[in-house]
């Protein structure tokens, strides 16, 4: 079965059959509380700033690692000169994510 000498599937069925329900539960569980906080003044401001401040921490975290990475500071810039454009033309948050990443993947691989 593939499985290593030792191991049986009841066994691992033990272990990811918790593991997967635990992993619903926590991602399931907080939206019966979003109720609760409705019209709270923390939600509104974290529903603002959240996904900047995200973004920024990515970014910062990206370009503060890419003189180690294929391409360098340079592909990594230009991928984000190209993700703030295509954000700019379209105002469509997950268009200029894939467009930064394609345009990023494409340096890195066929042009660096």
């Amino acid at each position: 079965m593939g499985l290593p000498v030792g191991v049986s599937l009841a066994a691992v069925a033990a272990v990811l059959i918790p593991v997967g329900l635990v992993t619903l539960l926590l991602r399931a569980l907080p939206f019966p509380f979003l109720r609760l906080f409705k019209g709270s003044p923390l939600t509104e401001f974290l529903g603002v700033y959240m996904p900047v401040g995200v973004m920024t921490v990515l970014v910062v975290y990206t370009l503060l690692d890419a003189s180690a990475l294929p391409g360098g500071i340079a592909a990594g810039l230009l991928a984000v000169a190209v993700t703030l454009g295509v954000h700019a033309w379209r105002r469509s948050a997950a268009l200029s994510v894939v467009a930064g990443t394609v345009f990023y993947m494409v340096l890195v691989n066929l042009v660096f």
